[in-house]
């Protein structure tokens, strides 16, 4: 498995150094890890196999390899593995809530916590479960609202209609969180406004290409001497918007 490191996450650690937010960000990096932890555990149940790890100022990304057996088994107007999908991504979230009850009933139970660690933790992780759960692809709440749009409305649509729910879900979020910014005077609400921004941007630049692509290969198919091509240019299509992996 290859491990790949962004350097950002060094700009990001000076950041919060500077600002002397830096022990809430390393709870929150343990907890980010636990998180991805939680994926890769039911990515393995699942079947998938972990392909490559990055670890971003965030936390980790883990890419699987997935097993091609399972595009056979059709579900409505996709397969099988979107079902995994789902269930994958709701791993994290999950994994954070389980962590959330454990940590109360160690405070409850014991006093091997202070309250200053108790609330870090906990904020931690209610953070890190909502955050993840935002309808905004790729978190876990995007990717999730995109395989359930795949079911039933096929793949092509799923990518459009959750870039338009990212985007109305931004605008609202960007909007409750400038008050809360000004208020707060919170840099960490920024930067997190800032990723948010620049991965639906990134996200609409390459739907917009897929878009092209298929009115290429459709005005292409509806040449009927052209058959094979068209075979072959549809399967390469479905072989690049599914990219054989999950994230």
């Amino acid at each position: 498995m290859q491990i790949k490191v962004d350097l950002k996450i060094f700009l990001f650690f000076l950041i919060f150094l500077v600002t002397k937010k830096i022990k809430i960000y390393g709870i929150i990096m343990l907890f980010a890890l636990i998180h991805e932890i939680g994926h890769l555990v039911c990515g393995l149940f699942l079947g998938f196999k972990p392909e490559k790890m990055t670890i971003l100022p965030y936390g980790l990304k883990i890419n699987f390899k997935i097993k091609e057996t399972d595009y056979n088994k059709k579900i409505k107007k996709s397969n099988k593995l979107s079902i995994k999908k789902i269930i994958l991504a709701l791993a994290g979230p999950i994994t954070n809530i389980l962590c959330i009850i454990e940590i109360i009933l160690i405070k409850s139970n014991t006093n091997l916590l202070s309250e200053e660690i108790y609330q870090n933790i906990m904020y931690a992780n209610i953070l890190i479960a909502l955050f993840n759960l935002i309808p905004i692809y790729p978190l876990d709440g995007g990717r999730t609202l995109k395989e359930i749009l795949h079911i039933f409305y096929g793949l092509r649509k799923s990518y459009s209609y959750t870039q338009k729910v990212s985007e109305i879900t931004l605008y609202i979020i960007t909007a409750v969180s400038s008050f809360l910014i000004l208020y707060y005077k919170n840099i960490a609400i920024f930067i997190i406004l800032l990723y948010l921004w620049f991965v639906v941007y990134r996200n609409k630049k390459q739907i917009e290409l897929k878009e092209k692509m298929y009115m290429s290969i459709e005005k292409t198919m509806m040449n009927p001497s052209s058959e094979q091509l068209n075979v072959a240019l549809r399967e390469q299509l479905d072989a690049i918007l599914t990219n054989n992996k999950v994230k």
